[in-house]
C-alpha cells in the first residue's frame, strides 16, 4: 500500500458514517446476542479460542451479524477473506480457494471467509463452496436475513452451525446511544449534546431493535441541529420525529417476514380473531405490502375457510377487491380492513376445499369413469343410439324442474363413482341450510 492510499484509508475512517466508526471492536463491546455470544456461551468461547468452526449467523438487518463477522477477523490467527453475494461469483469464490490453498500450504493457516448476504448466492455458487467447506480448507461465516433452512444448500447448513440473531432489546439500544454520546474517539464524546427523554425514547422506539438505525438517526440529528450560543447541540423531540418519521420493519417483498406475515394474517383470519386479523394487516399495509396481493389472500380465505357457511364473504371479498382498484390507497386500508374484519367473523366451513381437493386427487390417481349416457350432449346421444341401434334400450335423462321440489333422484357420477361423496356441508351458518335440504333429498 502506498502513501496516497494509506492517507486515503485514514480520511475515510475519519469522516466514515458513525454506525461504521462505533462498531465494536471486541466481543464484550458488542450490545445484545447474550443467547449466543455471552461469556461462557459455545460461540463466545470458540472465538476466544481460535478454533471456529462454519457457522452461518440469521437475523433481521442491524442486529450485528457482520459486526461479529469482524470481530472475528480480528481476534483470529488464521487468514480472514471477505466477499458479498450481491457482487461475487463462482470466479470471485475460486480466487479466495486458490488463496486459501497456498496460505495452507506456505504457513498452515486455515482462512475464513465471510459471506455477506449469502442467501443470495445461487445453487451453483453455493455449491462450489461446499467442496472446500467440507475438507477444511474454507472455515465459512455466512450473514443472512432470511431463514438459511430455506435459503441455504442443505449440504452447507448440515456443514455449520446455525446461530440465530435477535432484534435488540430497547436496553441495548439505550446503551449504545450512552456509549455514542460519551465516545471521545469515535463518538460524540468531545461535543455538549444533550438529548431530551422524549427524543431518545423516540429515537429508541421508532429504530425498533435495528442499532445501525438508531446510529443513523442520532447523526442525523447531530450534523444537523446548530449549537446554541454556549455551544450546546440540544436534540428535542421535534428533532428526533423529523429524524425518524417512520419505524423500522424487517419486511421484504420476497423475503421470509413477508410470507411469514402474510400466513399470520390468514391464520388469524381463519381462526376467527379479528384483532389479530387487524394487525398484521396494518403491518402490511405500513411495510407498503401491494393492496391488491392482500385483497387476492382475503378472497382466498373467503372461499378456501368460510366457504358455504356464509357465501356473502365472498361476495364481500371481491367487492373490497375491485374497490380497493378502484380508490387506492390510502383509503384503501379501510375496505381491505371491512373486508378482513368480515372474513374473521364469519362462520367457517372448509367443505368446498376439501371436496375438490379430493375430487382432483381421484380424477389424477384412480381410473376415470365414463360419463353416464343421459348425461351427454344431445349430439353425443344421438350418435350413440344409432350405432347402438334404433331399438336399444337407453336410460332417459330426467328434468329436475319436472318434479315436486325441483328435484328427482338420479345418478349423475360414473358407475365406479356412485358412491362417491365429497362435498360433506357443515352444521355451522348457511351451510346448515343446504346440510338439511341434501338430507331431506336424501329421503324422498
Amino acid at each position: 500500500m502506498d502513501l496516497y492510499s494509506i492517507a486515503a484509508e485514514k480520511q475515510l475512517k475519519k469522516k466514515a458514517p458513525l454506525a461504521d466508526r462505533m462498531r465494536p471492536k471486541n466481543l464484550d463491546e458488542l450490545v445484545g446476542q447474550k443467547h449466543i455470544i455471552g461469556k461462557g456461551k459455545l460461540l463466545y468461547r470458540a472465538i476466544l479460542a481460535d478454533q471456529m468452526n462454519s457457522i452461518i449467523l440469521h437475523g433481521p438487518p442491524g442486529t450485528g451479524k457482520t459486526t461479529l463477522a469482524q470481530i472475528i477477523a480480528k481476534t483470529t490467527e488464521k487468514s480472514f477473506r471477505e466477499l458479498n453475494a450481491v457482487t461475487s461469483g463462482v470466479k470471485d469464490i475460486r480466487a479466495v480457494v486458490t488463496e486459501a490453498k497456498d496460505s495452507l500450504a506456505i504457513s498452515g493457516r486455515n482462512t475464513i471467509l465471510f459471506i455477506d448476504e449469502i442467501h443470495r448466492f445461487n445453487k451453483s455458487q453455493q455449491d462450489a463452496l461446499l467442496p472446500y467447506v467440507e475438507n477444511g480448507t474454507l472455515i465459512l461465516i455466512g450473514a443472512t436475513t432470511e431463514n438459511p433452512y430455506f435459503e441455504v444448500n442443505k449440504a452447507l447448513i448440515s456443514r455449520s452451525m446455525i446461530f440465530q440473531m435477535k432484534t435488540l432489546e430497547e436496553e441495548d439500544l439505550e446503551d449504545l446511544l450512552k456509549r455514542v454520546l460519551q465516545d471521545k474517539s469515535r463518538g460524540y464524546g468531545n461535543l455538549d449534546i444533550e438529548i431530551s427523554e422524549d427524543a431518545k425514547n423516540h429515537f429508541i422506539n421508532m429504530s425498533n431493535g435495528d442499532a445501525r438505525r438508531l446510529l443513523n438517526a442520532i447523526e442525523l440529528g447531530v450534523l444537523t441541529t446548530p449549537p446554541s450560543d454556549n455551544g450546546k447541540i440540544y436534540i428535542d423531540l421535534s428533532t428526533a420525529e423529523e429524524c425518524l418519521q417512520k419505524r423500522s420493519l424487517n419486511y421484504e417483498k420476497n423475503g421470509d417476514e413477508h410470507y411469514d406475515t402474510i400466513s399470520a394474517f390468514i391464520k388469524s383470519m381463519r381462526g376467527s380473531d379479528p384483532n389479530a386479523t387487524l394487525y398484521w394487516l396494518a403491518k402490511m399495509i405500513y411495510s407498503g405490502e401491494a393492496p391488491d396481493y392482500i385483497a387476492r389472500r382475503i378472497v382466498i380465505c373467503a372461499s378456501e375457510d368460510v366457504g358455504n357457511a356464509d357465501p356473502n364473504a365472498l361476495i364481500v371479498a371481491m367487492n373490497a377487491f375491485e374497490a380497493v382498484r378502484v380508490i387506492g390507497m390510502p383509503e384503501g386500508r379501510i375496505i381491505l380492513a371491512q373486508a378482513a374484519i368480515y372474513i374473521a367473523c364469519a362462520p367457517k366451513s372448509n367443505a368446498s376445499y376439501i371436496g375438490i381437493n379430493e375430487a382432483i386427487n381421484d380424477i389424477e390417481n384412480e381410473k376415470t369413469g365414463e360419463i353416464p349416457f343421459y348425461l351427454r350432449d344431445f349430439k353425443s346421444q344421438k350418435m350413440i343410439k344409432k350405432d347402438g341401434g334404433l331399438n336399444s334400450d337407453f336410460p332417459i335423462y330426467k328434468y329436475p324442474h319436472d318434479y315436486e321440489y325441483g328435484y328427482v333422484k338420479q345418478n349423475y357420477m360414473p358407475n365406479n363413482y356412485k358412491k362417491k361423496e365429497y362435498y360433506n356441508p357443515k352444521n355451522i351458518g348457511y351451510e346448515r341450510k343446504i346440510k338439511e335440504r341434501l338430507e331431506f333429498f336424501k329421503k324422498l
